[in-house]
Parts: structure tokens; C-alpha cells; sequence
């Protein structure tokens, strides 16, 4: 199965050496389940033909804001509908999340209550989970159709899903505990608050559900639909 990744951003410059780019990041995270990829990296203008160019489709991370004036956000967003129009399956993380939300009629703000940064938990379909987040802005208004599956206190709209062939959650399974790190030392200082790091670092030795997590997004791309 051809997945097309759709890389709305990089990883900061030191981390590509040691950990890859963005794309890297989620083929590592998705190993083994028989998948290929073709990568199009549309922060740099560089796009699909279209939805047919892939069996299913991934939305990256990004430092930048759904809401903000880019050139290739408003492609991205009529992409996002013809992707739900055609029925193929498309997973968006973190700014993926965000950005699908926007698509559909849905709002993204930066969150009154600030950043989350690090390990943190939700509660999806009566279980919790662990991943790093980090990330300032949310959903904060839900597309018509969007089914709520995961979230906590902070964020209440971290799991959506729109049918059966969007999924979107807004922390990150493919951020592993040494990206994190990295992300600290690279983009931490000065953008969010002392304390909030603190307590991300003193997290980097605890458990994640990366694979149970992977796991799900590799049966969500191979799950069979009705054309």
C-alpha cells in the first residue's frame, strides 16, 4: 500500500542529522506493515496531482499555524476535501490535525491555556494512553460530522474522526522520547514556559504507547471500505 505523506514542515536542522526529517520520523513509526511511501513536502510547494496518487494519505507536524498566511495552505485545504471526497484514507497529526479540522469548517486557535509540552495522557474509547505532545494551538471549534474519540482536560478535542475514513489526533505518536529531547534543546527555550519544560524533561525516562498507537494508524490505512 502507497501511503503519500504530506510534510507541512521540517525537523529543526541538528535533529535531521541525528533522527531524520519529518517524513523519516513517521516511516520509522510505521515499519513493518508492508507500506510505501512517496513523500511531498507541500511547506515547499511541492504537491500531488491529486488523491489518486496515493492509497492513503498522512499530515505532518509543523511549527507553523493552520490560521496563518501561507501560500500552501489554501491548496492543502481544498486537497484535504478532495482526499475526504474520494473516500481514501488520511490521518493527520498535530498540525495534520489541525489543519483537517480548518478544512472541514472547523476552528484552530492559539489555546487561552498555553502549551502542552511532552509526555501526556488521554482517554480514547474508555482507555488512556501516553505520547508527547507539543503544541500551543487546538481545535477548538469541531467540523460539522466530526466524532470525538480521545482527549483530556487540557484538550478536549485530541481524537477526531470524520466517518470512516479520517482520523486525526493532535499529539504526536511518531515524537519519540530522544526527539523530545531534541526539540527541548532546539526549540524549547524561550518559546515555552521554564516550568512546562522542566517537567517535560523530567518525563523523558517514562513509558509511551508509540507502538499501540502505530499499530492502530497501520490498521486504520489497511482497513477495508465500501467503495
Amino acid at each position: 500500500m502507497k501511503i503519500g505523506i504530506l510534510q507541512t514542515g521540517h525537523s529543526p536542522a541538528p535533529l535531521i542529522d541525528e533522527m531524520g526529517d519529518y517524513d523519516q520520523i513517521f516511516r520509522t513509526l510505521l515499519d513493518g506493515n508492508g507500506f510505501t511511501f512517496d513523500v511531498y513536502p507541500v511547506v515547499d510547494g511541492v504537491f500531488p496531482d491529486g488523491p489518486e496518487a496515493a492509497e492513503g494519505w498522512l499530515i505532518t507536524g509543523s511549527r507553523f499555524g493552520a490560521y496563518e498566511d501561507h501560500d500552501w495552505i489554501p491548496p492543502l485545504e481544498q486537497l484535504i476535501r478532495d482526499i475526504r471526497d474520494s473516500g481514501k484514507p488520511l490521518i493527520g497529526v498535530c498540525f495534520g490535525h489541525q489543519i483537517i479540522a480548518q478544512a472541514l469548517g472547523g476552528k484552530v486557535e492559539k489555546f487561552a491555556g498555553g502549551w502542552s509540552v511532552g509526555r501526556t495522557e488521554y482517554d480514547m474509547d474508555g482507555q488512556s494512553f501516553a505520547l508527547n505532545s507539543w503544541h500551543q494551538d487546538q481545535v477548538t471549534e469541531r467540523p460539522d460530522g466530526a466524532r470525538v474519540l480521545g482527549g483530556n482536560a487540557f484538550c478536549e478535542n485530541a481524537v477526531l474522526a470524520y466517518g470512516d475514513t479520517i482520523w486525526t489526533i493532535q499529539p504526536h505518536p511518531e515524537f519519540s522520547q530522544p526527539f523530545i529531547e531534541g526539540l527541548l534543546r532546539t526549540r524549547g527555550k524561550g518559546v515555552v514556559p521554564d516550568a512546562l519544560l522542566e517537567k517535560a524533561e523530567s518525563q523523558l525516562d517514562a513509558p509511551l504507547d508509540q507502538a499501540r498507537i502505530a499499530q492502530f494508524m497501520a490498521e486504520f490505512f489497511k482497513k477495508e471500505r465500501s467503495k
